[in-house]
């Protein structure tokens, strides 16, 4: 610095009173993608410097709107993948609302060839289902306030149920359900109701499995199935809970015959203990499990279903059974704000499966044709 005169040297008194609260921020993960962006989590504490040395304070002794964020954007570097799609397929229908797909896959665009989309894992996908509008019918009818999708329906022929077939029919209206959601009733079924009792009694023992059971109580014998798993179903209404009671059980448990419990509430699995045990399932759906090593072993359940202690479910949820069933979303409530999520729940018999089919989508009269309905399955 020569030849700029040099200050003198001089003792300043300096504040030891405490510095006020700050806030701190130390980084707590790394970047949550390998490529591309991603978001860094780090922990924001209130500390205070007293003496030279930091004292942790509550989070309110520091000001709230200077809170840094505790998640990050964060680039470790630029993905060489990315999502790309084929063209839109056409509109699902000739006219009124339908749905239109495409199809996705994971693209290295160096190369432009196809990679396993296990590389794009980590970039967000767009849509893939979207709704379209080609025009009005010209034979369109409006009856009510009834969806485009309630016209689709299947005729069945008028048949003469037997008695058990009408005992089935009206334990599904007690549950109201549509008559559409009623099982068909088969020849066998038929006549099997008609005579043959004890036969039927013997093959009930290899039916039980598999069965979806509806009623508000009931006994379910699982013995002497065989040595084999045998999975059954029980759903009530929602707003009521399933309490099992076990009657009893002859379960091998060194031999490794366990009992499982499983629902949207609750998971249990036990062997030892089981006689006069009390289950609650804390919801409307239950499955029960049970897993048999030695022939001639099992359980025998009584279920019974009570109103539900607490509500585990919102206004708009539906609770559809059976072999079939409508699903309109989104349901409008007048008093339910933004932001509210409406759930159906669907239980079959344990030995089905569940197809879902999109049958339409309708974009409202004052849509500008490009919005899209998202369902999350």
């Amino acid at each position: 610095c020569h030849p700029v005169p040099k200050p003198e040297s001089r003792m300043e008194v300096c504040d030891l009173s405490p510095c006020p609260p700050r806030w701190k921020v130390t980084p707590a993960s790394s970047c949550s993608s390998s490529c591309g962006l991603g978001l860094a989590v780090q922990l924001v504490t209130c500390v205070q410097l007293h003496q030279g040395k930091e004292i942790l304070l509550e989070d309110h002794l520091c000001p709230a709107a200077e809170k840094p964020l505790t998640s990050v954007p964060c680039v470790i570097r630029m993905c060489s993948y990315e999502w790309s799609f084929s063209e839109w397929t056409e509109c699902s229908t000739s006219c009124g609302n339908g749905v239109q797909t495409r199809q996705d896959f994971c693209l290295n665009p160096l190369t432009h060839k196809h990679v396993n989309p296990i590389f794009c894992r980590h970039f967000p996908k767009a849509i893939v289902v979207r709704g379209c509008s080609v025009g009005p019918c010209p034979q369109q009818v409006v009856v009510g306030t009834r969806s485009p999708a309630a016209a689709v329906q299947t005729v069945t022929p008028a048949v003469h149920l037997s008695t058990a077939a009408t005992a089935k029919e009206a334990r599904y209206k007690d549950l109201g359900l549509p008559s559409s959601a009623v099982p068909a009733v088969t020849q066998e079924q038929t006549e099997e109701s008609s005579g043959g009792e004890k036969d039927a009694t013997r093959r009930c023992l290899l039916c039980v499995c598999g069965k979806l059971y509806l009623n508000a109580t009931g006994v379910i014998n699982m013995m002497g199935i065989g040595s084999s798993d045998c999975t059954v179903a029980i759903g009530r209404p929602l707003g009521e809970e399933i309490t099992v009671s076990i009657l009893e059980s002859s379960l091998n448990c060194s031999a490794g015959e366990v009992l499982l419990f499983s629902g949207r509430m609750m998971w249990w699995t036990g062997c030892r203990k089981l006689p006069l045990s009390l289950i609650n399932s804390r919801t409307n759906a239950l499955i029960v499990k049970q897993r048999v090593v030695l022939p001639g072993n099992g359980v025998i359940l009584q279920y019974n279903s009570r109103t539900a202690a607490k509500k585990y479910y919102q206004d708009c949820d539906k609770q559809l059974f059976g072999p079939q069933g409508e699903i309109h979303n989104p349901v409008q409530l007048p008093d339910a704000g933004e932001g509210v999520v409406c759930r159906t729940f669907i239980n079959v018999a344990p030995q089905h499966r569940i197809a879902i089919r999109a049958l339409s989508i309708d974009l409202g009269n004052k849509s500008n044709k490009t919005h899209f309905n998202y369902i999350l399955v």
